[in-house]
């Protein structure tokens, strides 16, 4: 069993009121400012529990073994999932009561023909920009996400009280795991469509689920591994060798690289067709100056750190570069997810500060706290799973 090393614990704790207290001065001083501050804090630690029961779910339906020794880790992480999915409702409530701004769309009369506020293109995407159905379907993805991740850990905690190999356990989990994979591909595109694309109502990008994927991906692999590190360090998982942490090294450099593609793939169309609906996006990100180094900083150090520093077997296996890595690649996707909703719901008033700094320590500190209370709870070791002796004994 886990114990939570009390320093750490002292230092979540200290974080947690950071995010309270940036979080109360940012909604006195300015609350359309603070609710972006909290959307995006909120989607980027969304990203990486989700992301959690994805790779869970994945190890199934691909039936690998490799991972299985260290399993607890992103069990744990999506028990943080709950949390963030009830606040992205709450953000998306608060819209539809007009208690934000965050979403253009739904001001009053911009859909009516004949209203000062009429815009015509997003009065052509009315069928599905609207706001009863755009709750109903943020409701229904958080419904599945949360139903699946708890489903999914208890699974595995029964597997540990089956005795034997824990087959049977094992194939219920390889039910809700497939029909995850498969409403996970849809929902993942949907919830990039309506919580961040939308904000920017007239641009799209056909891209855009699978450029938020492979964030959420790389992100998700950092902070498995970065956590499984840490744990390893305290004296667990005595199972995990070398080959582990060079395959989540991998994962990590991988979907770096895959993130740099979409990002670019999406980039470069858009800007060479240069049709003004569609190259505004990232006009606003690199003609105003206060977003247009963000802008370059977060490409820069998102692909350079891993395609410099984790391109030999070598790196892959080095502890304390795979943390460094992983700790610049983190910041940089958290940069890189500001700037996701910042353009288009502060225009040229945004500014990455202490307040959203703050804001992001909070949920860090949170995030720390929640996962490491839920690894004390049950054992980090697991106990029978049909592919336990092949992950214990893994060589690559």
């Amino acid at each position: 069993m886990y114990q939570i090393n009390k320093n750490i614990s002292n230092i979540s704790i200290a974080l947690i009121l950071i995010g309270l207290i940036s979080s109360t001065i940012a909604f006195i001083s300015n609350p359309h400012s603070a609710w972006t501050s909290l959307l995006f804090n909120n989607y980027f630690f969304l990203g990486i529990s989700l992301f959690a029961v994805f790779f869970v779910a994945l190890q199934y339906v691909a039936e690998a073994g490799w991972s299985t020794v260290f399993k607890r880790i992103p069990e744990a992480i999506m028990t943080f999932l709950p949390y963030t999915a009830a606040i992205m409702l709450f953000i998306v409530v608060a819209a539809v009561l007009h208690w934000n701004h965050i979403y253009h769309w739904m001001e009053e009369g911009i859909m009516t023909e004949g209203s000062p506020n009429y815009d015509k293109i997003i009065a052509g995407k009315q069928a599905y920009l609207n706001q009863p159905f755009f709750l109903i379907r943020s409701i229904i993805y958080v419904v599945i996400w949360v139903y699946c991740a708890k489903r999914l850990r208890d699974l595995s905690l029964e597997g540990d009280l089956e005795g034997g190999i824990g087959e049977k356990t094992y194939f219920k989990g390889l039910k809700v795991a497939g029909w995850f994979i498969v409403l996970f591909a849809v929902t993942s595109s949907t919830a990039a469509w309506d919580w961040i694309m939308s904000i920017d109502t007239h641009w799209f990008s056909t891209l855009f689920g699978w450029y938020i994927f492979s964030e959420w991906a790389t992100i998700g692999f950092a902070s498995i591994l970065l956590l499984t590190l840490f744990i390893h360090s305290q004296g667990y998982l005595p199972a995990l060798n070398d080959s582990h942490i060079h395959d989540l090294g991998k994962f990590v450099f991988a979907f770096s690289i895959v993130w740099t593609y979409m990002w670019f793939s999406q980039f470069m169309l858009i800007w060479y067709a240069n049709i003004p609906e569609e190259v505004t996006y990232f006009m606003q990100r690199i003609e105003q100056s206060n977003y247009r180094f963000l802008f370059w900083f977060s490409l820069i150090i998102n692909f350079i750190t891993p395609a410099i520093l984790l391109m030999s077997r070598g790196a892959k296996r080095n502890k304390n570069r795979l943390i460094l890595v992983c700790i610049i690649i983190l910041i940089g996707h958290w940069i890189n997810s500001y700037l996701l909703f910042a353009p288009g719901t502060l225009s040229d008033h945004g500014h990455l500060g202490f307040l959203e700094i703050g804001m992001g320590l909070g949920f860090l500190g949170f995030f720390i706290r929640i996962v490491l209370n839920n690894l004390s709870k049950r054992s980090i070791d697991i106990k029978h799973h049909p592919f336990l002796d092949e992950s214990e004994h893994l060589h690559t």
